[in-house]
């Protein structure tokens, strides 16, 4: 009865929030606000087919964002971000019973993450990925919390990205995770900065590195080094254009603190070209290497390996990956895209096709697929076809 309450007032107090924000710029407030409060509401069908021949599961997942940032001053931010998200259904009651333990589990130095209500069919759980204070004077600026550190370039691999890596197939999460840290960055020109990031996990592992960024020759190049829990890395990035097509990728060597005299160590590296022609047809290609991978086959496990957070170092367990990418706006409203990946070495394949329609300003519906293709034991082999449909809010 009192996790029954305590969801009500949950709630109750979403939408007071939200009312009393629309309220005041209907008005028209001639004085500034020094908040703002976004988010969305969006209800999510999965249909999850192992087999055509077996039995088909479904979920479907309620899921709410809080965005609440303030601003007491002209140089500090307050920033506040909270996912309430509630499963039900086959998936979780029947094949995944464990489902729950698994969603609640939170990498950062604080639990931020907590169980609301659970049953042998549906779980209610609440995260803040976003828990943050800014400070910003001149080309100063320093944040400690939970926050997004992005020093990834490429849009599919990102061995940059060591501090929270986000997951291609993770298509529902694009405020991405966040970590536990402290970044202070110095802007030492117009296109040249510095930056020094701390973060620490619940197993009080640390991630610790400096980035250098410039622009030369009309490219954007970085360089990283540091540690990354158990490795020391090296790291390098650039981000360009080849005749009016985008040309970026990044690499990263990680090597063993343990063993630095005697291992070999590891090189992930990513690089990718993408381009828009005049009649807004996009296209981007990809290649990602891992030194460490295997060239037979790659498997992960469990469908759920594909929505958990993975490290810039075992984005796959394969040597060579490939990706594709083509999406067209087939009006100003409805866009397709088609993307796929493909292991040339087991021959497994990935196919994502979507189908994105634009119902109002802030109401989208979105279709789309996740068609994993291969051997049993290969890197797509295990997963089978998951398909989606989404009706989203955004606030």
């Amino acid at each position: 009865m009192k996790k029954s309450n305590f969801i009500i007032k949950i709630i109750l107090l979403f939408f007071l929030l939200i009312f009393f924000n629309q309220s005041i710029q209907a008005k028209g407030d001639k004085k500034p606000r020094n908040y703002s409060l976004n988010g969305h509401l969006e209800t999510l069908e999965t249909v999850w087919i192992k087999d055509f021949k077996k039995k088909w599961l479904t979920m479907n997942t309620i899921k709410n964002r809080l965005d609440f940032r303030w601003y007491p001053t002209s140089f500090l931010t307050a920033h506040i971000g909270m996912r309430n998200i509630m499963n039900y259904g086959q998936m979780v009651g029947e094949y995944y019973p464990f489902f729950a333990d698994y969603a609640i589990i939170d990498d950062g130095y604080l639990d931020l993450t907590r169980l609301i209500a659970k049953d042998t069919s549906f779980f209610i759980y609440s995260t803040f990925d976003r828990a943050n204070l800014e400070f910003s004077k001149g080309n100063f600026e320093a944040k400690i919390g939970r926050q997004r550190i992005n020093w990834g370039i490429n849009l599919v691999w990102t061995p940059n990205d060591i501090f929270n890596t986000f997951n291609y197939f993770d298509f529902d999460y694009i405020e991405r995770p966040g970590c536990d840290a402290i970044k202070i960055q110095y802007y030492t020109g117009m296109t040249s900065s510095a930056q020094l990031a701390y973060k620490i996990n619940k197993e009080n592992k640390v991630t610790f590195a400096g980035l250098y960024k410039f622009n030369r020759w009309n490219y954007d190049f970085q360089f990283l080094a540091g540690v990354m829990e158990d490795d020391i890395v090296l790291g390098t990035g650039w981000s360009g254009q080849i005749k009016g097509a985008g040309f970026n990728g990044e690499a990263t060597y990680f090597l063993s603190k343990e063993n630095f005299s005697d291992s070999t160590g590891v090189l992930v590296a990513s690089a990718g070209i993408n381009y828009t022609f005049k009649n807004s047809l996009y296209i981007h290609a990809a290649f990602l290497f891992n030194s460490a991978g295997t060239t037979c086959p790659a498997s992960m496990g469990s469908i759920l390996v594909k929505q958990t957070n993975i490290s810039a170092k075992n984005y796959t367990r394969a040597k060579y990956s490939t990706f594709g990418e083509i999406s067209y706006p087939i009006t100003p409203l409805i866009k397709a895209n088609l993307s796929g990946m493909f292991n040339p070495n087991d021959k497994s394949a990935y196919i994502g096709p979507s189908l994105d329609f634009s119902l109002t300003e802030n109401i989208g519906f979105l279709l789309i697929g996740q068609i994993f293709i291969g051997d049993p034991g290969t890197e797509f082999g295990d997963y089978g076809k998951m398909f989606y449909m989404r009706l989203k809010w955004s606030f």
